[in-house]
């Protein structure tokens, strides 16, 4: 079996984030795949529900401190950093004052999104890929899940243009129930267009509902992990009509992170560790 460098990125973990499907996947999928030898590194959003104190959080100053420019405004990335001792595994914190501290979860109560998503969810993806390449740990491949996470594609594609960190790496994305309500606003265009989007993002992410996001995501990506039997559909369907490779999902979580580590293998081909 191929070793390899996997980035999770995940919108919940727990135990910082209340239990859900997502945030169970994020707490055990990365600490089984760490068991069977591989290097990983886990990301997720710093959102004001998430306690410094009760999880004894402190910051990253090496990492933080670089300014992103979202919407044509200098916003501060806070990178900081917890563990879960349990399962010796370490997640960094995507922060802003912001963007973030004022916000308990990727959505409203009611399922609904607030009226700067668009720029959250801008910000987020470019931060965990900016900070990755700050930690200057390359991965092989990352494995993204929830629909928070969904621009990491965009920006992996566009700091590639600019640095070739992330040349050669694979993208993965888990699909769970996470659906949300509405529409995440006709600014997104205009705001991924002043950071580089080209025309054919544009057209990718010209739907901004939640099944437009993901089959951007989709499209983008060479593999597709179902993460829950309750997934989409239509999003199952689009995957497997676009020829995505496609890991169904199982009941039992044993057998089912094991598939996903050999499935891991089928999408990077041979590594040289």
């Amino acid at each position: 079996m191929a070793k390899g460098r996997i980035l999770y990125v995940s919108q919940e973990i727990m135990p910082f984030s209340e239990e859900s499907a997502t945030a169970y996947m994020g707490r055990y999928l990365p600490a089984k795949i760490q068991e069977m030898g591989r290097d990983i590194r886990v990301f997720m959003p710093k959102f004001n529900n998430v306690s410094e104190r009760k999880h004894q959080l402190h910051e990253v100053i090496r990492l933080s401190g670089m300014n992103l420019i979202v919407n044509n405004c200098d916003h501060q990335l806070l990178i900081k950093v917890g563990s879960i001792p349990t399962a010796r595994m370490q997640v960094y914190f995507i922060d802003n004052e912001e963007y973030f501290m004022g916000h308990p979860a990727p959505t409203e109560a009611d399922g609904t999104l607030d009226d700067r998503s668009d720029e959250r969810l801008l910000f987020f993806g470019r931060g965990t890929l900016e900070a990755v390449r700050k930690l200057a740990w390359q991965p092989h491949l990352v494995n993204f899940m929830g629909w928070f996470s969904s621009m990491i594609p965009f920006y992996l594609r566009r700091i590639n243009k600019e640095n070739a960190f992330f040349s050669g790496t694979k993208l993965v994305i888990t699909l769970m129930d996470d659906n949300f309500k509405g529409d995440i606003g006709g600014e997104l265009e205009r705001k991924m267009k002043t950071d580089g989007a080209t025309a054919k993002d544009l057209r990718l992410y010209g739907e901004t509902n939640y099944l437009g996001l993901m089959k951007s995501a989709i499209t983008y990506s060479q593999g597709v992990i179902i993460g829950s039997p309750n997934a989409n559909p239509e999003l199952v369907a689009f995957a497997k009509e676009n020829k995505r490779n496609v890991l169904d999902y199982i009941d039992d979580r044993d057998e089912f992170y094991t598939r996903i580590n050999k499935f891991y293998d089928t999408i990077t081909g041979k590594i040289e560790n």
